[in-house]
């Protein structure tokens, strides 16, 4: 039976519809973020980043990382708009979230050894932050993300 590490509770600040969860050593990374973007792919990766599209443009989205020690059961595909999954590359056992406005961010996941993950990304409320792009007022939480970051293979 898998079993849950860890959990981090993070406000992340969306902007220009993104963010990414990028390796902590990022100085020799191929593509560095927001690189190569792409808006239409909800969980797009290149080595070592994973990056995620919202349905807003700017707001602060509630996201939980999750760390499991093996491969997590599957959720409710009813409960959420949007998942996808990605591998990932960790030299140094952390990472980092990233956003395109701010760069990279305080937080930070820690993973607990480095080597190839898996990540899988669910996002719920995608519909309800989209209607709320033009408001001049901020949004925060109504867009959800459950990140759950396991060991590959």
């Amino acid at each position: 039976m898998a079993e849950l590490v860890q959990e981090q509770r993070l406000k992340v600040f969306v902007d220009s519809f993104a963010f990414a969860f990028v390796e902590s050593w990022d100085a020799e990374l191929p593509v560095e973020f927001p690189d190569a973007f792409d808006s239409d792919v909800f969980v797009n990766v290149f080595p070592s980043r994973v990056d995620v599209c919202s349905a807003g443009n700017t707001h602060t989205a509630a996201v939980t990382v999750q760390l499991w020690g093996e491969t997590p059961p599957a959720q409710d595909a009813g409960v959420w708009d949007a998942q996808g999954e990605a591998g990932f590359e960790s030299l140094s056992g952390d990472v980092a979230v990233w956003t395109p406005s701010l760069g990279r961010t305080d937080d930070l996941v820690e993973l607990g050894g480095k080597g190839p993950w898996r990540v899988r990304v669910h996002c719920a409320g995608r519909a309800e932050v989209a209607a709320l792009r033009e408001s001049k007022e901020p949004i925060a939480g109504v867009e959800r993300y459950l990140v759950q970051f396991f060991p590959a293979g």
